[in-house]
């Protein structure tokens, strides 16, 4: 059963869960903590800390780095439109069934598909299997997520584990050169570009030369022959050049069949120069080196297909085992230098605890409940396995932020993960309620709010750690005594752990014999001013609070008749 949280409670609980989601590097993987959400039942709280304390040490430092690259790879059984399956009547139902390619009968109807696929020997011959018609849709997946089966080989290296990985590696590594004639296609227009621009400059050059070439002397002949009506030598002249710019652009051109695997002409010969190429014999070229890519990709696919398809499952099941890495190299993140408590049934232990969520906090042992042989702290020799505790002292002191602390210990002992402490013992329960101050609510409606709250926690019998933050804020202190010495007996009465926060320890220690009171206190002031604060509750001792050391505070502070006043008052505590 899910350990009962009330809404105080269950804010904590969230705040962790928050915590670790943000340790996360794959969306999906917090799904995992719905696994580890708080249960009451002792033996699934052992099997999840054996389950942590075998696999939180598989996870080192650097696999994020790895993990961060893994993406689902999604094999879709797409209709593709680039190809047509030619079958007998009666195999058009099959065929049409499988959703993965037009379907017809009529060997017509394949006049404008660059892939022509058959049973009945018209075109490719087929099968009637996923593996015949599309194997691009088992191949061409994992090329396109090479960077994804790189991780995961690397990931089962760092895990001991083994992979699949590499043999998919292995296999897909044969379509390479048609992949890189599909990024050749997709970089058609700049590669041309790029030539047209070459074969330009080259020509310019040329031309140039060709300038150069009629002056002095030979300028003077070819003035004469024009002068004698010989015109031709205009042709002879610019003919050779024309030539020469031909047969560079045959070179190019050339290069270009030899590349890209086309023989189509691909500079317009309309104008020598500055030459181009026509947008639509870009598109032509396009056309014909996507059809070919097509044909190719679908021959190399279909030898692999039928090596990969067995393999995926394996696949996706690796794939799903890295998002529970990342949970666990969260949880690891999240709990470095944390320790599974021991469970049991006599209250909350633990030495040198945390807060989980204050920045360098002072470490502080507690127990509520019965002591445990190793809790060996100063003045632990006052606790007497008392299971209701009051627990007094300064402001400010920690006093909140230990019953918080308790929270997150209780919590993560019940999601069974590490807590934040040295060592720590935890009863197993069935419900925790932790009711925190309201400061900004007062007034009879606040109190009645407070109380029904309180008595709803203590009506039913089972497993509870109640912990209640300075109940009197709401109501008078003469009230206030009469109605927490009656809830703490009710509590004490029915075996229940019970932490309460008051200031009214001296009057209530006086009616619950029964009850421990701790206190917090401050030993003086720093050269800042500022309240020296021993974090680590005094066991069996009731924690003065600091209006002594407040008043010295203001009266170091101050001047003039202000400081005279506070001077005057803090007179009277050194005359008590």
């Amino acid at each position: 059963m899910s350990l009962k949280l009330n809404p105080e409670a269950r804010a904590i609980y969230r705040s962790i869960r928050d915590e670790i989601a943000k340790k996360l590097l794959l969306r999906g993987s917090e799904a995992f903590l719905d696994e580890f959400s708080p249960t009451t039942n002792p033996e699934e709280i052992a099997r999840r800390q054996a389950y942590l304390r075998e696999n939180l040490q598989r996870i080192k430092p650097e696999i994020g780095e790895f993990i961060e690259k893994v993406q689902p790879i999604h094999f879709r059984r797409e209709y593709l439109h680039d190809r047509i399956l030619i079958v007998d009547e009666s195999e058009v139902e099959k065929a049409e069934a499988l959703g993965l390619c037009a379907v017809s009968t009529d060997p017509a109807d394949a006049e404008d598909y660059p892939l022509v696929l058959s049973t009945v020997g018209y075109g490719i011959d087929v099968e009637l299997t996923p593996t015949q018609i599309t194997p691009e849709l088992y191949v061409q997946p994992l090329w396109e997520n090479r960077d994804t089966l790189e991780a995961l080989a690397k990931i089962a290296e760092l895990t001991g584990e083994k992979s699949i990985a590499p043999e998919l590696l292995k296999q897909i590594n044969d379509i390479k050169t048609t992949m890189d004639r599909l990024s050749t296609i997709e970089q058609l227009e700049e590669i041309l570009h790029e030539k047209e621009l070459e074969l330009n400059e080259k020509i310019s050059k040329r031309l140039e030369q060709f300038s150069l070439t009629l002056k002095g002397k030979e300028l003077l002949e070819f003035l004469s022959e024009l002068k004698s009506g010989d015109y031709g030598a205009i042709f002879r002249h610019f003919s050779s050049v024309e030539n020469e710019i031909l047969e560079m652009i045959r070179e190019v051109e050339e290069e270009l069949e030899e590349s890209l695997g086309t023989s189509v002409e691909i500079f317009s010969r309309e104008e020598l120069y500055p030459v181009s190429v026509p947008p639509e014999r870009i598109e032509l070229i396009r056309e014909e080196l996507t059809r070919d890519f097509k044909v190719e990709m679908y021959l190399k696919s279909r030898e692999l297909a039928e090596k990969i398809r067995p393999l995926i499952p394996r696949l996706k099941q690796e794939i799903r085992n890295v998002y529970r890495l990342d949970f666990l190299r969260a949880v690891k993140l999240f709990t470095e230098g944390f320790s599974f408590p021991e469970l049991g049934d006599n209250g909350i232990a633990f030495l040198k605890g945390r807060h989980i969520f204050i920045e360098n906090p002072q470490p502080v042992s507690y127990v509520i409940g019965k002591k445990p042989e190793w809790f060996d702290v100063e003045g632990s020799e006052r606790v007497l396995d008392e299971n209701v505790v009051i627990l007094t002292g300064a402001n400010s002191g920690g006093k909140t932020s230990l019953l918080e602390l308790v929270t997150q210990i209780a919590i993560l002992t019940h999601m069974g993960l590490p807590v934040p402490a040295e060592r720590a013992g935890v009863s197993v329960l069935d419900e925790i309620f932790f009711f925190r101050r309201k400061r900004s609510t007062y007034g009879a409606g606040a109190f009645e709010t407070a109380l029904n709250g309180f008595v709803k926690a203590l009506k039913n019998e089972g497993r509870k750690l109640i912990l209640i933050d300075e109940f009197e804020a709401i109501t008078e202190p003469g009230a206030a005594v009469k109605i927490i010495g009656e809830l703490l007996k009710v509590a004490h009465e029915r075996g229940f752990y019970v932490v309460i926060v008051s200031h009214l320890g001296e009057d209530l220690k006086k009616e619950l014999p029964f009850a421990r009171v701790d206190g917090i206190e401050a030993r003086g002031l720093d050269e800042r001013l500022n309240l020296i604060v021993d974090r680590q509750p005094v066991f069996g001792k009731v924690g003065r609070s600091t209006p002594e050391l407040i008043v010295e505070r203001l009266a170091r502070k101050k001047r003039g008749k202000e400081k005279e006043i506070f001077e005057r008052i803090l007179k009277a505590f050194k005359k008590d």
